[in-house]
């Protein structure tokens, strides 16, 4: 059974998905957090059941890193994907708590050629799980913010939270697709 409920956050309402899991804590796996506005966004279907409960959790946790008092997420979640989406996806989420990475230095780090990083971009494009797995910490090479299916702004947001400095992000309103 398919579950939901929404948050509010600095971001925006998020939309939380998960599906119900015998082994997960409370007894949710979280399948999909996104928010207004983001490309490929989920969208509540007619048989998913609104569970705020199931969720309490996972609130809590989201919660507690917009109050700036955690760092690390510990959620069950499904992953669903190419056996490549799912290796850059396991690489974002060993990127620590307030630091970036460039698209070229992350596809270095998993063994990827230099032509791979469009790939990795539209992989890490295709996370289903914003903020929980961040795909906010990877940067343009030139430290501009780069590419975010929540949008730039809420990318900046996201990394300021973390104590990244402005400094770091280069020409942010530049709205480069272009993963360097």
């Amino acid at each position: 059974m398919t579950v939901y409920m929404t948050i509010g956050s600095p971001l925006g309402e998020l939309l939380l998905v998960g599906e119900e899991s015998a082994t997960a804590q409370g007894g949710i796996a979280l399948a999909s957090l996104s928010m207004p506005g983001q490309k490929g966004a989920a969208t509540v279907e007619d048989d998913w059941r609104h569970d705020p409960e199931a969720f309490a959790g996972i609130a809590a946790q989201l919660r507690s890193y917009f109050d700036g008092e955690r760092t690390r997420f510990d959620i069950e979640h499904i992953t669903r994907g190419t056996d490549f989406q799912q290796r850059v996806w396991k690489a974002l989420e060993a990127i620590p708590y307030g630091s970036t990475i460039s698209y070229g230095k992350l596809a270095e780090q998993i063994g990827l050629p230099r032509a791979a990083v469009r790939a990795l971009g539209a992989a890490i494009g295709a996370n289903p799980l914003l903020v929980v797995r961040p795909c906010h910490r990877v940067i343009g090479a030139d430290g501009s913010l780069t590419g975010y299916a929540g949008g730039l702004e809420r990318k900046r947001r996201l990394l300021s939270l973390e104590g990244v400095s402005n400094t770091a992000w280069g020409d942010a309103d530049s709205g480069a697709a272009d993963p360097g």
